[in-house]
């Protein structure tokens, strides 16, 4: 018996310090672990001309409270009309492709990543996704910091030529 194990079948939660009966709390199996295959996802969510967002996770489909996940395509030589997610922080991970991120009032600030790059984007920053490729989809992994799927469109003029930000990590300065 581990020290963590109780013979009357409570066990005590490593973190809590509180004594809990697994089969009484919650039945795990049916509400613990979800699996949500690629071919599974939702297009049924808030959309910005220029992309395809799928949901994989969200209250609606696992019952998700914190947090929003999902796909975004980008069809080559395309681009998204300008909006801001609200209140929401979003994450972008690079899977295929190259992505070219345009940010601000105007969306006066450029900046480009590829395969294997995250993107942070803050709450209300207008911005634009553009697929820097005429040629390949831009495929990305979307998450965000609320179950609610936020897509605010905006009408923006946009500068002409944006000023290129370089991305640099402020933890590991360039050297």
């Amino acid at each position: 018996m581990s020290t963590n194990d109780h013979p009357s079948g409570w066990h005590e939660h490593p973190d809590s310090g509180s004594l809990e009966h697994a089969s009484a709390q919650r039945p795990w199996k049916f509400d613990g672990v979800r699996v949500i295959s690629g071919g599974q996802l939702d297009s049924n969510t808030a959309q910005t001309p220029g992309m395809d967002r799928k949901a994989a996770i969200n209250f609606a489909r696992v019952g998700a409270q914190k947090l929003w996940a999902g796909t975004v395509t980008i069809h080559a030589n395309a681009k998204t009309g300008a909006h801001h997610h609200g209140h929401l922080e979003s994450v972008i991970y690079i899977v295929k492709g190259r992505a070219r991120m345009r940010w601000g009032e105007r969306l006066e600030f450029c900046a480009e990543g590829g395969p294997g790059d995250f993107i942070y984007v803050p709450p209300y920053v207008p911005h634009q996704e553009i697929n820097a490729s005429s040629t390949e989809a831009l495929e990305c992994v979307l998450c965000r910091s609320d179950g609610e799927a936020v897509a605010i469109n905006l009408d923006i003029e946009p500068v002409e030529k944006p000023e290129l930000v370089p991305w640099i990590d402020p933890t590991h300065p360039a050297g």
